[in-house]
């Protein structure tokens, strides 16, 4: 059986670099880290260097679904390579964020996770990434 793998993308209406920017400053990961309508503003720590650790609180009325990571790879303001742990996630589980520039004002994002627990999980994720990105365009 291959790898279980989401692949997302997105057209963001703003500069590359401040789209790039939004995924390693914690007040803007506390905005858009909300996969769900109706989530309170995520509890973001981020340590943006390679080797650097974050962790991402999402809330969603009492319920708290913390995750956490370390920077792989860093490249401005082109490529975003992070590990990814949560309840769901499985061991070796990476996000990678490319990022191309349209124009001057439009950005496309490239996400690509892979490993996840099961297929189910893995269907999840197309539909909490798919609103992370949605909310990160409400928010630039």
């Amino acid at each position: 059986m291959s790898e279980l793998e989401v692949k997302v993308s997105k057209v963001i209406s703003a500069p590359i670099e401040k789209v790039f920017d939004a995924w390693l400053d914690p007040k803007m990961l506390a905005k858009i880290m909300q996969p769900m309508e109706g989530m309170s503003d995520a509890i973001v720590t981020n340590d943006a260097s390679v080797g650097g650790k974050f962790s991402i609180v999402m809330v969603a009325g009492e319920d708290k679904m913390p995750h956490s990571g370390e920077y792989l790879e860093i490249v401005r303001p082109n490529r975003l390579v992070f590990t990814w742990e949560a309840d769901y996630s499985t061991d070796g589980s990476t996000v990678t964020l490319d990022f191309r520039e349209l124009d001057s004002e439009s950005t496309q994002i490239d996400l690509h996770q892979v490993k996840f627990i099961d297929e189910e999980t893995r269907d999840n994720h197309i539909g909490g990434w798919t609103g992370i990105l949605d909310a990160l365009e409400n928010t630039i």
